[in-house]
């Protein structure tokens, strides 16, 4: 249909019999449709409860903290936090942490940054649901929050088999520079922000359950597939967020990434890195930094890019499940029944 035609009707025309009767059945099942799916939207997702850890620690007196944390061992009894109430030297570095200057400060940024994660605890509670139905033995339940009191940007979320844990510290970054042990540079700041959360969080559950060649060296490709694998998982359960944000790319990194996606390719099959297992000779292609070395004025880490096309054309081609995926070690296999050809 020619969205721009002129659907008004001719009122110098008469209306045929047929004419009065299409737009009377087109409207019911309008109706209905309408009917079935806001009663849909009226039975949203439940919200996951977010444990706020660094709430509890940093409202509390130090010359509390002992009994207060004997009041919450329950709800933080967790090997994330592995709190030790009853150990004296643990005791008495949590206190040093908590009066340190610098660590009430981070609280009072996080905190007026995080003081409402009713947004998080919506969009992760759906994300979780949608990863449960993809695959039952992914049952995350818990979510906890903390500060970790130095810059690890590896470690913004961590996770066990069913629980998270997130370091707010690592998401108010472009509010902490003023402190040297958050002095990073400026593509490490721009992605350690909040909207970047929510995909941690899916990515890092992915890395938990994805497995690696126990048998020999991990290769460019292992990579690239593993990665790929993580994308496509948070992709799956974050389905609104953009593409942008699943890739911690800048806006014009990820159009240069579209535009260039075949040109990659084309380097990585001249090259034959593909198969490469020394790590100093591809790390550039897959670490963060503010370009990749190999491609002048280059989104960073492209080989995970390619590595997300594959693994979702991958996907489409076989039907496989998620946890069937996850299991997967032969990135040969999953190379050649994606059949991909870059766009």
């Amino acid at each position: 249909m020619n969205k721009n035609a002129n659907t008004t009707p001719n009122p110098s025309r008469p209306i045929s019999h047929r004419q009065r009767i299409i737009p009377l059945w087109l409207s019911a099942v309008i109706i209905l449709g309408a009917s079935f799916f806001t009663n849909c939207k009226q039975t949203p997702v439940e919200a996951v409860k977010i444990h706020r850890f660094d709430k509890v620690l940093f409202s509390t007196p130090p010359a509390n903290l002992p009994n207060t944390l004997a009041q919450h061992a329950a709800e933080f009894n967790t090997d994330l936090l592995n709190l030790q109430p009853d150990n004296p030297e643990f005791m008495q570095m949590l206190n040093g942490f908590v009066q340190d200057p610098i660590m009430r400060d981070i609280y009072r940024i996080a905190d007026s940054v995080f003081g409402d994660m009713q947004p998080e605890a919506q969009t992760l509670g759906s994300a979780l649901a949608r990863a449960e139905e993809l695959c039952p033995t992914l049952r995350y339940d818990k979510v906890y929050t903390y500060l970790s009191g130095t810059f690890n940007y590896d470690m913004r979320v961590g996770c066990n088999s069913h629980e998270l844990i997130i370091s707010l510290d690592q998401y108010i970054l472009p509010y902490t520079q003023r402190y040297n042990y958050f002095n990073n540079p400026l593509y490490l700041v721009l992605q350690s922000r909040r909207p970047y959360l929510p995909t941690d969080c899916m990515t890092a559950i992915a890395r938990q359950h994805i497995a690696i060649p126990a048998d020999r060296e991990m290769s460019l490709l292992d990579y690239m597939i593993s990665e790929g694998k993580a994308i496509y998982f948070a992709q799956q359960t974050l389905p609104d967020t953009p593409d942008s944000l699943l890739m911690r790319y800048t806006t014009q990194q990820m159009d240069w990434m579209t535009r260039n996606e075949e040109n990659v390719w084309t380097y990585l099959l001249q090259t034959k890195i593909l198969y490469e297992t020394d790590y100093m000779r591809f790390h550039n292609l897959i670490d963060d930094a503010p370009k990749t070395n190999a491609f002048r004025d280059s989104a960073p880490r492209t080989t995970d890019y390619i590595g997300w096309q594959i693994v979702s054309r991958y996907m489409k081609n076989t039907g496989i499940t998620i946890q069937q995926l996850f299991e997967e070690t032969d990135a040969q296999k999953i190379l050649t029944q994606s059949n991909y050809r870059p766009k």
